[in-house]
């Protein structure tokens, strides 16, 4: 006799939960910093989430982990595929320091620049300058090509920079490169959850029906705890930074270097400083000038846009400075004789513009004319019989030209390089 009885047994369903992580780097750094834009609490509150996976009621695994670390498109080429690798990696090790997880569930994806989310931030920003040639170049400019020369020629950031003279570009550097400096992590979770599900079973006698299900799967042992409070960052600020001398002083036998720091903003800071002490008794020849100067710039212009400490740029500055010039007769001694720099000095100060072009991958040339007030007492002598007779003291008021520059600018710093040289 056929008995017909119906069985309930445990099915399993996927379900899938996708949980995701932004953490932000310092232009051109892959340096892990926690108190940066919220670093350190976005990641305590990813691993909480995590520790509420671990513990929830039904049954969860973690499927995959993703790490998709991007750059913007400031520096080369190759540089940002190898920044983009290495913050990959420093997030990897960050997160292994939080929550074991085994291998093989993790994937790292470096993905160099950005342009898949640069492009959805253009469409989405309703100010965005020039959007419709904007999206034309990143939809169909290619990114790279090579040359005749076997180099490698970043098409589509080149005419996104000189397109309608940079406006856009500065636009974008502004409002969405800082973001674009970002790493993501995506962990995908699926759950696997039981459902009950009835069939009939036919049999000849009432015997007990075998299990058809007897294991519940049991979730991986993960590990977690939470990260610390933010710490300092391991390492500095990136920064764009150049050391220079000016070829005039140089031609005219006055030893000179300078240096400047990029403030961020298109601001930069500069110091200037010159030394020259020659002199030839017998032929009554003396050459003597020292002195420095401190200035504030503000650049701007399409390629100022595009990379810090180059194109145009007006500042401002303070000069001091004192001489004793004789060519063989009548010679000039700025200040007191035998006295200190203060007593001899000359003061001055002026506005200023320039042009900082580039002539190679870490070098440019800044050309530049200040315009401004120079003072000072100063006395004028004669050569006697082996003595400086004086003649005269006057005070010297200059108004016009107070500085000019032919700057040979050796540029320093991570990423601190001309694209296209």
């Amino acid at each position: 006799m056929m008995l017909a009885e119906v069985v309930t047994f445990a099915n399993t369903v996927n379900q899938y939960h996708n949980d995701t992580l932004e953490i932000y780097f310092h232009q051109g750094s892959a340096v892990w910093v926690p108190h940066y834009r919220n670093n350190g609490s976005n990641l305590e509150a990813f691993v909480e989430r995590f520790k509420d996976y671990h513990n929830h009621k039904v049954f969860t695994r973690i499927t995959k982990i993703n790490i998709l670390a991007g750059c913007s498109p400031e520096g080369l080429w190759e540089y940002n595929q190898r920044l983009s690798q290495k913050r990959a990696n420093t997030m990897r090790r960050v997160l292994g320091d939080y929550i074991t997880l085994p291998d093989s569930l993790v994937v790292e994806h470096s993905r160099g620049i950005n342009w898949e989310d640069l492009r959805k931030m253009v469409v989405a920003d309703k100010e965005m300058p020039y959007k419709e040639e904007v999206l034309h170049h990143l939809d169909n400019s290619p990114e790279i090509v090579i040359n005749a020369e076997g180099k490698i020629v970043e098409t589509r950031k080149l005419r996104l920079m000189y397109l309608k003279d940079g406006i856009p570009w500065k636009y974008m550097y502004n409002k969405f490169f800082p973001t674009l400096r970002s790493f993501n992590l995506a962990i995908v979770i699926e759950w696997e959850r039981l459902e009950a599900v009835q069939l009939e079973v036919k049999k000849e006698e009432a015997e007990p029906v075998p299990a058809l299900y007897t294991e519940t799967w049991r979730p991986l042992a993960y590990e977690y705890q939470l990260p610390p409070k933010a710490q300092e960052p391991e390492g500095e600020k990136p920064f764009y930074m150049a050391l220079k001398t000016n070829t005039l002083y140089d031609l005219a036998l006055v030893p000179n270097a300078g240096i400047e720091f990029y403030l961020g903003r298109n601001w930069s800071a500069t110091a200037n400083w010159m030394y020259a002490w020659w002199k030839n008794d017998h032929l009554h020849w003396y050459w003597r000038i020292y002195g420095g100067e401190v200035g504030l710039r503000k650049w701007f212009g399409r390629a100022a846009s595009a990379k810090p400490l180059t194109g145009h740029h007006l500042g401002i500055y303070g000069q001091m400075l004192t001489y004793d010039f004789e060519l063989g007769g009548r010679g000039y001694m700025g200040g007191v004789p035998e006295g200190t720099l203060w007593d001899k000095a000359h003061y001055g100060g002026g506005i200023e513009y320039g042009y900082s072009h580039p002539i190679g991958r870490r070098l440019n040339l800044d050309f530049t004319i200040g315009v401004g007030y120079l003072g000072g007492e100063y006395r004028e002598y004669i050569p006697q019989d082996d003595c400086y007779v004086w003649q005269v003291t006057k005070q010297r008021h200059w108004i016009g030209p107070t500085k000019a520059e032919i700057s040979l600018v050796w540029l320093l710093g991570r990423g601190n390089v001309n694209n296209n040289k």
